[in-house]
């Protein structure tokens, strides 16, 4: 029976939860339609067909990742910032592998039709902030980051990690190297809580 109130945001929410639960690849206007109760072609009173209906469910995985990340990071700064919303990244992108997915193969999020209501890299900016590094440098800290986290998260949802040590851990390890390399950015002027040559927690 066709479900009642059938909405855009009904529409791409079936869908990011289907290809949560059976991977990316399993996402068609067919497979939504059939959770939504509906004929593949009344969806297109909703989204601007399938191509339309991943860019949503980007969106929507950039709003929540920017969501998530900024709530983890709230009140911290520097390193503290940093391991919260290195931790909130990989849980999200765990927890939520078909919106994340969608998320890595969407064009750039900046442009002008895209409005993000948290902008994860806004987000990650405003936590290198803590760290001094100028803005003009920022862009690359960001790509440095994002690639190290999104390597270390498609590996492990991929079970590319057969050795027997502590995943978590490796996991940790990872976030402390960028905590200290943060410290010492070129362009940057504080390490982000501690002084230059100090340890912090």
């Amino acid at each position: 029976m066709p479900r009642a109130g059938l909405t855009p945001a009904l529409v791409v929410d079936e869908a990011a939860r289907l290809a949560d639960e059976e991977g990316w690849e399993a996402l068609s206007l067919a497979a939504v339609a059939k959770r939504c109760g509906v004929a593949a072609p009344s969806l297109y009173k909703h989204v601007d067909g399938l191509a339309g209906l991943r860019r949503e469910i980007a969106v929507l995985g950039a709003n929540e990742i920017g969501e998530h990340l900024q709530r983890a990071a709230v009140g911290l700064s520097g390193a503290d910032a940093l391991r919260a919303g290195a931790h909130a990244y990989r849980a999200y992108a765990l927890a939520h592998p078909g919106r994340y997915a969608a998320l890595q193969r969407l064009a750039p999020l900046a442009s002008a039709d895209v409005q993000l209501d948290t902008d994860p890299v806004r987000v990650m900016a405003a936590v290198l902030r803590g760290f001094g590094i100028a803005q003009d440098r920022s862009v690359h800290a960001i790509r440095a980051l994002r690639s190290a986290l999104h390597g270390f998260v498609d590996l492990e949802s991929q079970g590319g990690f057969g050795l027997p040590e502590d995943v978590d851990e490796s996991f940790a390890l990872l976030v402390e190297g960028f905590v200290r390399a943060y410290r010492d950015w070129p362009g940057g002027g504080v390490d982000g809580g501690g002084t230059r040559g100090e340890e912090t927690d």
